[in-house]
């Protein structure tokens, strides 16, 4: 191990990459790694360790007696979150540049070179750059935020694009050390999300900053991640998670208020609502009584505070769920919750002497209630067909015969939009391009409510001859004068256990695994997972998504038939 105070060798770094870890051993050696691998190698790594208990110090010290440009910096205690470890390894870094890497990330070999040459293009105070987010299980890659840095452009002021406040990541970017130093930037210590009050305050003390759309970040999202590993933005279950956020977002009003910013609140609350917010409330259908009674206490008297026109900016079905919340309705803002951003209808709507529909069963008593709740402008009794508001939810769910399940489903039609008497339904499911149709018959039990049965064999379904590895979310098609509606299929409110079976194809596909389930941390939609399984999967599948051409199917489909 080298030790903080030793000399500085014989040139001084361009940029140090801090690391930050906290009982993570595991994947640490991947993090470093990563940044050795730099095309840019005159940088300084420090391996900033959180006081871990486990063997990640010994493994920061092995790292560091192996590369010369590491230095391993480890606290005398633990502090529980991500900025004293930074803070910490800013007062010892070397470089005029500094950037930050979490133990369980990557960057990408070129992050460094790219930062550094935005750097000496252009006098600017921070450059930031895309962030590419990798399914941990899957290994599906996405950009996070991919229209905020679409285009290399130089930013003078936040003023002047203040919806670069949705990209609050202080990993995607590299800071001048003058620019840290001068305005005594530092990450608050004691409380989580610090990421978010150090972006604001950067963006807002800032002259100049440049964007960069290359990625220059690979953040790994690990959704099924046990509860003792799992990152903070996925331990949104814990309510100490939920005041933390809440006291971030009060520390950045304070900033912007105290720095002359206070024109950028509305921007500020309407990225609030429409992220932070938003991801608590596609758990809200998840959540128990008790839990959301709490929740409402917690974040209540924070919305009370937010300017009216970020609320004006938000899709309505999202306002219906904030306005439930702020009004203790709480079943019906889980009610409400279930679905949300896939086009689900409430189960009743009432309309008022005026002629004005509201969302659920009873007039709202105050103007800014009824405002919020207001579906009108959806026009729900006369809007086209494919936009009507239907929701369609599974009562029961039972394993069938082989690899089948048997749904009860039930649809609620709150305008009356569907003729009177049984309708036709289908079931639609897609596992590649081709689609699985499951007709059956929805028969009235109520104004505007239906029910039926269903019976869908999975075993049917085409499966494509290199497999499927993914999850579907089954659809309900309905057609009424010669146009159709889909909607999708809301699993039961009532916990059930996944449903799981080995489906053999005639097709030649690969055996899958298949698993019918609720959809993990979403908005309660019914799911559908496939898994190849079996010695075909692991011959076929790798060849066939390389190489996707007629001969190669054709070859594929003779080995599949040999392996069997």
């Amino acid at each position: 191990m080298r030790s903080p105070t030793a000399g500085q060798g014989p040139e001084a770094p361009d940029a140090t990459v801090v690391v930050i870890v906290y009982n993570d051993a595991g994947r640490l050696p991947r993090a470093v790694a990563s940044v050795r691998r730099q095309t840019h190698a005159n940088i300084e790594i420090v391996i900033s360790d959180d006081h871990s208990t486990d063997a990640t110090p010994e493994v920061a010290r092995r790292l560091a007696a192996e590369d010369p440009r590491i230095l391993h910096l480890r606290l005398d205690r633990n502090s529980g979150g991500c900025s004293v470890p930074r803070n910490r390894a800013l007062e010892i870094a070397r470089a005029p540049y500094v950037m930050f890497l979490d133990s369980d990330d990557e960057l990408p070999p070129n992050a460094v070179e790219l930062l550094l040459a935005a750097h000496g293009e252009q006098d600017v105070d921070f450059v930031m750059g895309a962030v590419e987010r990798v399914r941990a299980d899957t290994g599906n890659r996405g950009r996070w935020m991919p229209h905020l840095v679409a285009e290399r452009r130089t930013v003078h002021g936040i003023d002047a694009e203040p919806r670069l406040f949705f990209e609050h990541l202080a990993t995607s970017k590299m800071y001048a050390r003058a620019f840290l130093d001068r305005h005594g930037l530092r990450f608050p210590e004691g409380i989580h999300y610090e990421d978010q009050l150090f972006t604001a305050q950067a963006y807002c003390l800032a002259r100049a900053f440049t964007v960069v759309p290359e990625p220059v970040y690979r953040w790994y999202i690990a959704p099924h991640a046990s509860a003792d590993t799992a990152s903070i933005s996925n331990q949104r279950h814990k309510l100490d998670n939920v005041r933390d956020r809440v006291r971030v977002q009060r520390l950045v009003d304070d900033f912007l208020t105290e720095s002359g910013h206070g024109g950028l609140h509305e921007e500020k609350d309407y990225k609030f609502l429409k992220h932070d917010f938003r991801m608590y409330a596609g758990d809200l259908p998840d959540r128990d009584e008790e839990w959301l009674t709490e929740f409402a206490e917690i974040v209540n008297p924070y919305l009370a505070t937010l300017t009216p026109g970020a609320y004006a900016r938000l899709p309505r079905p999202e306002r219906v769920v904030l306005q439930l919340v702020r009004e203790l309705r709480l079943a019906d803002a889980r009610l409400a919750a279930r679905g949300l951003g896939h086009g689900v209808g409430p189960r009743t709507v009432v309309t008022d002497e005026d002629g004005r529909t509201y969302w659920g069963d009873r007039v709202p008593d105050s103007e800014w209630a009824r405002r919020e709740l207001d579906l009108s402008e959806l026009a729900p009794d006369t809007c086209p067909f494919p936009y009507a508001l239907l929701r369609h939810e599974v009562t029961e769910i039972a394993p069938g015969p082989g690899a089948s399940v048997d749904l009860a489903i039930r649809t609620y039609d709150p305008a009356l939009r569907l003729p009177v008497g049984p309708q036709a339904a289908t079931l639609l499911l897609s596992p590649g391009r081709r689609r699985m149709t499951v007709p059956f018959r929805l028969s009235p039990v109520g104004p505007g409510v239906y029910e039926g049965h269903v019976h869908v064999d999975l075993a049917a379904a085409p499966i494509p001859l290199h497999g499927f590895d993914g999850a579907r979310h089954p659809v309900l098609r309905l057609k009424h004068q010669g146009t159709y509606h889909r909607g999708v299929l809301l699993a039961p409110e009532t916990a059930f256990r996944p449903l799981t079976a080995r489906v053999e194809y005639h097709s030649g596909a690969a055996p899958h695994q298949v698993t019918v389930e609720p959809e993990e941390r979403g908005t309660g939609r019914l799911q559908v997972r496939w898994r190849p399984s079996g010695v075909t999967a692991r011959v076929v599948r790798p060849v066939v998504r390389r190489m996707d051409r007629p001969r190669v199917r054709r070859a594929a489909r003779l080995l599949a038939s040999a392996l069997r």
